[in-house]
């Protein structure tokens, strides 16, 4: 099974490095957040990536066929798609470096890989820029036993800030333990099934819009939970939190 991986947004909240490069080669220990994503598919057997780029997309394909070009085999040029064979310290994998423009959407950017790659079959899409110790094959068994359409992974991050509960203008409770919210919400790390590519109608349609609330009207949106790891890289307090586990010699997005 395939994994898209939509690498094209705007680092907008990354301080300078959003400004000099994609977000997910932003460095998390001494590699790109991206490698470390890779890693954890290749480790549970999934090994083939469809990389969906964007914005600074240069800095993602010098990574591969410049930085890493003695791991790199197979080369394949094709219009707006290179395919190239990934081998290096034990990560083997195929990747295909799809440029999907800079304004397009994520269900934009989905859409294009697959047409131009002439897709047709269920695939796993994540986002570049999200860590987690999700088991995916307990994923895709979930989207299966289900019959679902679509199924994303539901989780529970921690709090940013201090809980309050507040009744007539005095705070009746206060936490600032930043324990995990009490709420789920989309971590990314889907399963999407071959015919939901067709609700997707333009290049400019987000998939967290449109697309979802249409399987979530026709029931067909489920939601596998995630009570794990997960963290993703927004602004640069996170790439400090992430780079401070990696001190402290911690890595829970492991599986």
């Amino acid at each position: 099974m395939k994994t898209f991986i939509l690498c094209g947004g705007f680092g907008t909240r990354l301080d300078y490095e959003g400004k000099l490069k994609a977000k997910p080669m932003v460095k998390i220990g001494n590699k790109p957040i991206l490698m470390h994503i890779i890693e954890n598919f290749c480790k549970q057997g999934f090994n083939k990536f469809i990389f969906c780029l964007g914005y600074k997309s240069e800095s993602i394909s010098n990574y591969f066929l410049k930085d890493n070009k003695t791991f790199i085999k197979n080369i394949k040029k094709f219009k707006n798609n290179i395919f190239f064979n990934f081998n290096k310290n034990g990560i083997k994998f195929e990747g295909n470096l799809c440029f999907t423009g800079i304004n397009t959407g994520t269900g934009g950017r989905i859409l294009k890989s697959y047409k131009n790659l002439k897709l047709n079959e269920d695939f796993i899409m994540t986002y570049g820029d999200g860590l987690s110790n999700i088991k995916i094959r307990k994923l895709v068994k979930f989207h299966y036993k289900n019959k679902a359409e679509v199924t994303l992974t539901a989780v529970r991050p921690k709090q940013r800030y201090g809980v309050l509960k507040i009744n007539k203008n005095k705070v009746k409770f206060f936490d600032n333990s930043k324990e995990k919210s009490d709420v789920y919400v989309n971590g990314g790390f889907f399963v999407i099934s071959k015919s939901a590519i067709k609700k997707i109608k333009s290049n400019y349609i987000y998939w967290e819009k449109e697309p979802l609330i249409y399987f979530l009207k026709k029931k067909k949106l489920f939601a596998y939970k995630h009570e794990g790891f997960w963290k993703s890289l927004d602004t640069l307090k996170d790439k400090n939190d992430f780079n401070e586990m990696i001190k402290k010699n911690e890595s829970p997005w492991k599986v």
